[in-house]
């Protein structure tokens, strides 16, 4: 063999050397990097509900302290907390400074002239200004009073202050569903609808948000003021419509199309332009171009690549079969 042969073939074993390094160096940074899995979904109906979330407290909707009308004390407190009350009713009996000192002096004479005294001067009633639940009983038998201490606070009822951002108020409606959570009791949601939006805003560490009344159906036994809630307000809905998951659907220039899985394994899928419709970021309504049950290809999660294999994703363009075989295959 000649001496240029020899050259020529040196060269060239050296090129295959260096391209067999190459591809294994891009092999193994491939292995890498992350590939995109995809998964078949399908079409189904079912309701769908856009909301928003804000957290508030609980609170009475009207709240009214019991004061006495005169300073005295307090002969004998008919109410506790929680008692359910009607207006008129008598909470609370008291006498006067000045009944209270004479019944003091006569009950130190003798029990006929304490009587006379209890029978010509009558105690005074407190009474209830309305229907409600009695949520604070602050006095008992005893205390001594002035016109500025409150006895009992009575709540007609408990509802929730919500606080919403700014951002979403233009979407909360009165008359809207609404259910609260306490966080003491998260796994017992009450039904509840919107009673008031305030029309003045408040700044709260520098966000501005607007106070939302929202109204229970029925007040649990468990509910109290003061506790903390999270309200999820539907401000928009539909029931029994076609929906895909939102990642299935992809938008370009106005233009909504998905990848309608071929009849056999092997095939690829088509592509097919639908119209949307609501959309909460999880579910997206389709319009038309599906029907119920169309089974389409949906983006997955990405995962490292696993050894050297890859499959086949049906999203990327039809190219050429092969790729490297898998180890010991022929």
């Amino acid at each position: 063999m000649s001496k240029n042969k020899w050259w020529k073939l040196a060269a060239i074993l050296v090129a295959v050397i260096a391209a067999g390094w190459v591809v294994r160096a891009c092999s193994r940074g491939g292995e890498k990097t992350a590939k995109e899995t995809v998964r078949q979904v399908t079409v189904v109906r079912q309701d769908l509900r856009i909301t928003k979330t804000a957290t508030g407290e609980v609170r009475p909707q009207n709240r009214v302290e019991i004061k006495p009308p005169i300073a005295g004390r307090i002969e004998e407190v008919l109410v506790r907390e929680g008692d359910a009350v009607a207006k008129g009713d008598i909470l609370v009996w008291m006498s006067s400074a000045d009944r209270a000192a004479l019944l003091d002096a006569a009950q130190a004479q003798d029990a006929e002239t304490l009587t006379r005294w209890e029978t010509a001067y009558k105690p005074a009633p407190l009474l209830a200004p309305l229907d409600g639940t009695i949520i604070v009983r602050a006095i008992e038998p005893g205390q001594t009073v002035t016109t500025a201490d409150p006895v009992v606070v009575i709540a007609d009822r408990l509802i929730v202050k919500a606080q919403v951002d700014e951002t979403d108020i233009g979407a909360i409606k009165v008359g809207q569903d609404a259910l609260i959570s306490l966080d003491a009791f998260p796994q017992q949601p009450v039904q509840a609808t919107v009673d008031h939006v305030a029309y003045e805003a408040t700044t709260v560490n520098n966000v501005t948000i607007y106070e939302v009344d929202v109204l229970p159906e029925d007040v649990p036994d468990f509910m109290r003021s003061g506790m903390t809630a999270t309200v999820t307000f539907t401000v928009d809905g539909k029931s029994d419509i076609l929906v895909l998951p939102a990642e299935a659907v992809r938008e370009e220039r106005g233009v909504s199309t998905v990848r309608v899985a071929g009849s056999k394994p092997w095939q690829r899928p088509l592509q097919q332009e639908v119209a949307t419709g609501l959309t909460d970021g999880k579910w997206i309504e389709i319009v038309s171009g599906l029907s119920e049950g169309d089974v389409v290809w949906a983006p997955s999660i990405r995962l490292p690549r696993q050894g050297r294999e890859q499959g086949r994703n049906p999203f990327a363009p039809a190219g050429r079969g092969g790729g490297r075989r898998p180890s010991g295959s022929r």
